[in-house]
């Protein structure tokens, strides 16, 4: 941390953390899930070598980062950036202390996954009756029964199951399946492995409804139910998604209201896109009303190829300078995240999205 403040202008350097008691309710530590290797890379257009999937990910391992989401057991024919997912999950070094959980879209994939190594998955869905009808032709309730049966094997092999959420902007179907797969305006059933129909778990935050706020309110209740739902099978944690990028503290504000009453905030956490700047200020809504995991991408990897112009994920570099500035612990070294940054936007030839690198001069 120190180094990283060396590279910032004199003023900066001067200016303190300010004291959670001066800045509101707010933890005094948060969990960082990376999440860069599996849904930051899997909008790349090119394949990224499985060497260099792997050299990001042992990098991340050494910054501090206490989970690390490495890949996504899906179908290759959809998703053929994460193909090699076995050889990652594989190849890395994985150190005491770091979780490498993997996205897994139904039973198959689960088991693929666990036969490779994986200790810990996750899984997704929508907290929309229509949403679900159009992409896996059933309702809600029907989508949980699949669910269960990844439930049901996790806890015959004790492995940890979370749940993510995405948001389904404006009822525009634009992505489906979450940062994890990507199939707008076709059935779901197709993208699963094996052509088994792909089981939700990633739920829908909904919170741009373009600033509708009757809208809002409905479909945050309706997570809420879901979400209480996931809880009650069995999922240690849910991380709700702005995975478009068009919500604002406002609606933040509105989402978790609804959700907390349903979900304790222990087992929340948030998924923030980008694409309007606003992902830190949401980020911070929800760490006052006492979330302590957020996700996060390094370099600000990821983006919904639905919507023009979104951007990726919030970077991760500049989540914990804002938390540093905060006085709340990560235990995450800037500068070796930074440098990694630096790593995975040499090898993908492009400059990264954090702004606290680009101020640094990294790249």
């Amino acid at each position: 941390m120190a180094a990283a403040r060396r590279l910032l202008p004199r003023w900066a350097r001067a200016l303190r953390p300010i004291s959670a008691a001066a800045a509101g309710a707010l933890p005094a530590r948060v969990k960082v899930v990376e999440v860069g290797p599996r849904d930051g890379l899997q909008n790349e257009q090119s394949i990224v070598p499985t060497a260099v999937k792997i050299g990001l990910i042992d990098r991340l391992s050494h910054t501090g980062l206490p989970v690390i989401e490495a890949t996504s057991f899906v179908s290759p024919r959809w998703v053929p950036q994460m193909a090699d997912h076995t050889e990652v999950m594989q190849g890395i070094k994985k150190l005491p202390g770091v979780s490498y959980p993997v996205l897994t879209p139904n039973l198959k994939g689960f088991q693929a996954a666990v036969a490779a190594g994986a200790k810990e998955v996750s899984i997704f869905g929508a907290a929309s009756e229509l949403f679900t009808k159009k992409n896996i032709n059933c309702s809600i309730e029907e989508s949980l029964e699949r669910f269960s049966e990844v439930m049901s094997a996790a806890r015959a092999a004790s492995i940890p199951v979370r749940g993510s959420g995405l948001a389904d902007a404006d009822g525009g179907f634009r992505e489906v399946g979450g940062p994890g797969v990507f199939c707008a305006q076709r059935n779901l059933s197709h993208c699963a492995p094996g052509g088994n129909a792909l089981l939700p778990a990633q739920w829908a935050s909904s919170l741009g409804e373009r600033h509708d706020k009757a809208a809002l309110s409905v479909r945050a209740l309706a997570l809420g139910q879901v979400s209480k739902k996931m809880y009650s099978m069995g999922c240690y944690e849910i991380s709700l998604g702005d995975t478009i990028g068009i919500g604002t503290p406002g609606s933040m504000r509105e989402m978790l209201t609804a959700v907390m009453k349903e979900v304790p905030v222990g087992a929340l956490a948030v998924h923030c896109h980008d694409t309007y700047g606003q992902a830190l200020a949401n980020i911070l809504v929800a760490l006052q009303m006492g979330v302590s995991v957020v996700d996060a991408s390094v370099a600000g990897l990821g983006g919904c190829p639905y919507a023009k112009g979104a951007s990726g994920n919030v970077a991760t570099e500049d989540l914990v300078y804002m938390l540093n500035g905060l006085g709340i612990h990560t235990g995450v070294d800037l500068q070796k995240l930074m440098d990694t940054g630096t790593f995975i936007c040499n090898a993908l030839n492009r400059r990264t999205n954090s702004k606290v690198s680009q101020a640094s001069c990294r790249l």
